[in-house]
């Protein structure tokens, strides 16, 4: 039996767009719905395995519903520009799927989809039309299944009516329910209806007498009486009202359901367009024809022996730019490099060309080149001896700056967004083979991707610089982010020495403390269960012990961390729930997590520093995470003590003090902020001594306290709800916090407003020394996401400035160390904090190493203040 599949295209549309968070792609346009759009359509065709599929769209004009009422639909707000930007680009997306979409000037989407699914019910179809829209039930038959998708957090779900189904529902066929929508009116579409009839008792009065003329024959008889008065004054109206809900069957319109199909969606064109939109996940739907199609590379010469590869770099000409990518995975080894006018070349490790000798050419080559452009230097410095004083640009370190909020800077992410240029990825050409596999397997596509990651930088690379150059973050990048890349570079190279027994004694030590909760939970609980399962504990606290709070949702209980602080003075399983999770997080990530790590070469851990993740400018840590190494409990922190310093060397940190604040001091110009950094006081106790009106020496360990949450908070542009639940108080104290702090401190209250509105007005906060974080948040319909960005907007420049400041430091100290000659070595950045590998003999020199370099890496309207400490292991580092 031959299927069709027709969906209401806005309908979908505006349920997706308020289903799905906001996104964007680099060129800032949102596509939340057309994402959302997408997924709910693949995922009805996957259940549907239709022949045939058209999308019905509105047309901006009046219908013949407006002829007939002029105010119809006249309540409704405008469509939230994030969301009209959308309509234009699903079409376009649709059109290159070669999806027919339909939509006619005087008729609603709704006729047109009325009219096709009567067609094609008529030409033996089974038909289903998607829409969010209630309405169009009225169209259920028994072979037109109307289906009506929920977008969630869980994912889509659909409630499907047939007839019968409507019928279930609201006891009135497909066709009554029309004379039940009349009797009710429709205030989305400002359809009066008659007034006092609900939903509730027209469904009864059409139950009962099936047509708005029968009911108005029996009037008399129906209930409630005011029901009875209101359907004889407003019997015409609801007469006219029916005729405004009625979907027409009958539109004037050419569609032919064998002309219909999707057996061509997914084709070149379509998926260039989805890349652009960077909807990845939609993409993954597509063949490897369809991601190779069309794209032109330059061909690649793979040289094979050290003379072709010598050739190569004495005809390559003095001076001029060169793109480059040393790959090294596995056995798989080589140097790919390209001019404007010469190569792409590939030199291949092989018996007859040495690894070490396509090195000695690489550098002598890049030695010759005017500028170098290599797409994420870091790990490419493992093999090639480059210093800060070779002329090479990493390009994805130029894109971060200029746009610090995508998810990935690789070749073909730079080139959509910067060339507009739509390539394959790495996995578009080689799935998920490893570079060795691919030698055997991928043959064109592997020289393809070879020649694109030495090309890309070369193109992308000026345009940058330029753009660069254009925002004023060209020294930015010169003086912080490109010298920073040889420092992280040389932090992973070093890595951290990891005591292998002490960590698996560690991991024993938590076993039996888990052990030990999970009895205690058992007990006060009455009962065993999986203490993991977010279901099972729900039940136990909500039902069996009859806690309080309990929200229920279609997954069962939340027992989130949220909701069990809240509980956590009513029962005390709750501090035992909460330091279980706590301790198996520990378990898993920590104690047996970091053990597969550990280098067998030298038992130490070679994480990994990325500079390009955070929008702030802050570095992160993966791989393992070592910035995430609890601190709050003592057994958390205990992890520290398998961190040791190499034979003949003890662990030296330095800390900055509340770095934040103090940058919060200097841009806002506060003067009693600065003051009281300038006197070197108690900065908290002078903050609650000021806030709570009681004399410095008499402030309480609370009043301090609560005065650091609000300290730190403003940083963080905290609300009155936010600091209520971090001190557990009233909103209403919260918020007379908040006013005090600002009534002490004000010019932070003129900064933090200043902030806002200049990000609203630029389009973007920035940081002392240049660097730009984007806020187009603060431009969003939706009241959440310009919260958020005006939160953004007052932190960004004081985080991005402080993380400008460690990177500086972390530059400076590592650049002294080597300097001075030292054995010493900078090995982590855990935040504000720097750990120096440190020599035995060489402990005073680096003290007074950090205490010049990190004090003085910033010069302020307040003194930059440092902790240091000693220590035999990263736990004694207090």
């Amino acid at each position: 039996m031959a299927k069709i599949v027709l969906i209401d295209g806005h309908s979908i549309l505006n349920r997706a767009f308020y289903g799905v968070p906001l996104l964007s792609n680099s060129e800032g346009l949102h596509t939340n719905a057309v994402y959302g759009f997408l997924n709910i359509m693949f995922k009805v065709l996957d259940e549907e395995h239709a022949d045939a599929l058209a999308v019905a769209f509105d047309v901006h004009a009046p219908t013949f519903r407006h002829d007939m009422y002029a105010d119809y639909k006249g309540t409704r707000k405008p469509m939230q520009e994030e969301l009209r930007e959308q309509v234009p680009v699903m079409k376009q997306v649709l059109q290159a799927m070669q999806i027919v979409t339909l939509e006619r000037a005087g008729y609603e989407a709704d006729d047109i989809l009325g009219t096709l699914a009567a067609r094609c019910e008529a030409l033996g179809y089974d038909v289903s039309v998607i829409s969010g829209d209630r309405d169009l039930l009225q169209l259920a038959t028994d072979r037109v299944r109307i289906r009506i998708p929920k977008t969630r957090k869980t994912g889509t779900e659909v409630e499907d009516y047939y007839a019968a189904d409507v019928m279930a529902a609201y006891q009135v066929t497909p066709r009554e329910f029309i004379d039940m929508k009349a009797l009710m009116g429709d205030a989305s579409d400002n359809i009066p209806g008659v007034p006092g009839i609900g939903e509730k008792t027209a469904g009864k009065i059409i139950q009962t007498y099936h047509t708005i003329e029968e009911a108005y024959a029996h009037v008399d008889e129906l209930k409630p009486k005011k029901a009875a008065e209101n359907l004889k004054t407003y019997y015409d109206q609801a007469l006219f009202c029916r005729q405004l809900v009625t979907i027409k069957t009958d539109c004037e319109i050419e569609f032919d359901p064998e002309k219909a199909g999707t057996e061509h969606m997914f084709n070149a064109e379509s998926y260039q367009l989805l890349k652009r939109l960077e909807l990845k996940q939609i993409l993954k739907r597509f063949d490897d024809a369809s991601a190779l199609a069309g794209v032109e590379t330059r061909e690649l010469e793979i040289l094979k022996n050290a003379s072709d590869c010598e050739a190569f770099v004495r005809n390559f000409p003095e001076g001029e730019a060169l793109g480059m990518r040393y790959f090294h995975e596995g056995d798989f080894e080589g140097f790919a490099a390209a001019g404007r006018e010469i190569g792409p070349v590939f030199m291949m490790a092989s018996a007859a060309l040495s690894a070490e000798k396509i090195r000695e050419l690489a550098m002598a080559l890049i030695a010759k080149a005017g500028r170098t452009y290599a797409d994420d230097l870091k790990p490419q410095l493992s093999d090639l001896p480059l210093t800060r004083a070779d002329p090479v640009t990493d390009v994805a370190i130029q894109a971060y700056l200029v746009n610090p909020l995508k998810d990935n800077y690789q070749c073909d992410s730079l080139a959509l967004e910067h060339l507009g240029q739509t390539l394959p990825s790495r996995t578009d050409y080689l799935k998920k083979l490893s570079l060795s596999q691919a030698v055997d397997q991928a043959g064109k596509e592997l020289r393809d991707y070879i020649a694109q990651e030495a090309v890309t930088p070369l193109q992308v690379g000026p345009v940058l610089e330029a753009r660069l150059k254009e925002l004023e973050m060209t020294r930015l990048f010169e003086e912080i982010e490109m010298p920073l890349v040889y420092v992280l570079h040389d932090m992973e190279a070093a890595g951290i020495c990891v005591e292998k027994e002490a960590l698996a004694e560690y991991g024993r030590q938590l076993t039996g403390r888990i052990s030990e909760l999970e009895h205690n939970i058992y007990a006060l609980a009455g009962e065993e269960f999986n203490i993991q399962s977010p279901k099972q504990l729900g039940v136990v606290l909500f039902e069996h012990m009859h806690l309080p709070f309990g929200k229920k949702t279609k997954t069962g209980y939340s027992t989130s961390a949220d909701v069990l602080e809240k509980l956590r003075e009513h029962d005390p399983i709750i501090g035992q729930i909460l330091e279980y999770r706590q301790l198996t997080k520990l378990k898993s990530t920590y104690a047996d997590g970091l053990a597969a790590y550990i280098s067998p070469e030298d038992q130490r851990i070679h994480g990994t520093f990325n500079q390009t993740i955070t929008a702030t400018g802050r570095i992160s840590s993966t791989e393992p995470n070592l910035q995430n190494i609890p601190v709050r409990m003592e057994l958390g922190r205990m992890i520290r003590k398998v961190f040791v310093p190499g034979e003949g060397c003890v662990f030296i940190n330095a800390d900055y003090s509340q770095i934040e604040l103090r940058v919060l001091a200097h841009m806002a110009g506060d003067a009693h902020l600065i003051e009281a950094y300038r006197q070197h006081a108690d900065i908290h106790r002078i903050t609650a001594s000021q806030v709570f009106h009681v004399p410095f020496d008499e402030v309480t360990p609370l009043q301090r306290r609560n005065a650091k949450a609000v300290n730190f908070g403003i940083v963080y542009g905290i609300s009155s709800f936010g600091l209520s639940q971090d001190l557990s108080i009233s909103r209403k104290e919260a918020d007379g916090y908040i006013k005090k702090y600002f009534e002490t401190y004000p010019g932070i209250k003129s900064f933090l407003d200043k902030a806002v509105a200049d990000a609203k007005t630029r389009g973007y906060a920035e940081t002392l020394y240049g660097r730009r974080r984007p806020v187009p948040e603060l431009s969003s319909g939706n009241f959440m996401q310009r919260s958020f960005g005006e939160r953004v907007a007052m932190n960004s420049p004081i985080q991005g400035t402080a993380a400008d400041i460690i990177k500086i430091a972390m530059i400076r100290v590592a650049d002294r160390l080597k300097r001075e000659g030292l054995k010493s070595r900078l090995i982590l950045q855990i935040h504000d904090e720097l750990l120096i590998e440190t020599a035995v003999d060489e402990q005073e020199a680096v003290k007074k190493i950090l205490k010049e370099e990190m004090m003085g890496a910033a010069s302020l309207a307040v003194p930059l203040e440092i902790d240091m400490n000693s220590g035999n292991n990263w736990y004694d580092l207090k």
